[in-house]
């Protein structure tokens, strides 16, 4: 990939459905040149598929936090099953450092996401945790 291809790339970032002719325009390239270097990165890998952003997805729930958690001794896989049956729990993730999880929270209201802290909280084997209230998101649209 060279430095054509990174910029087709970061085009197609900002606006996934620009038209080969758009693409070309903005970039000073032919239309002709972007379909081929978008069909030699999806024939060799580079471009593993392309996604669909939806209204859910940039309209989270209005209140998010990520929650940073400490467990004790072994009990990480029961703390995560109890966390993933928490409905403003939108997800879970093992992390390695000071923190043995990672959930992201999503509620309507600051009430609402105290009463989810509180409860995170009072589960057996979570000895510490930190929470930090998400101001704003950007999303790639790149598959993860």
């Amino acid at each position: 990939m060279d430095q054509i291809d990174q910029d087709i790339l970061s085009a197609l970032r900002r606006d996934g459905r620009a038209t080969y002719a758009e693409l070309g325009a903005g970039l000073g390239l032919s239309r002709a040149t972007i379909r081929s270097r978008i069909e030699r990165m999806v024939a060799s890998g580079e471009i593993v598929g392309f996604s669909v952003i939806t209204r859910s997805d940039v309209s989270p729930l209005p209140v998010r936090a990520q929650m940073m958690i400490g467990i004790e001794g072994r009990g990480t896989e029961r703390i995560t099953a109890r966390l993933l049956g928490m409905t403003a729990v939108l997800a879970v993730h093992a992390t390695n450092g000071k923190w043995d999880l990672i959930a992201e929270i999503g509620t309507r209201t600051l009430e609402e996401l105290d009463g989810v802290i509180g409860s995170i909280r009072r589960l057996e084997g979570v000895t510490i945790s930190e929470t930090n209230l998400l101001l704003s998101s950007r999303r790639s649209t790149r598959n993860a």
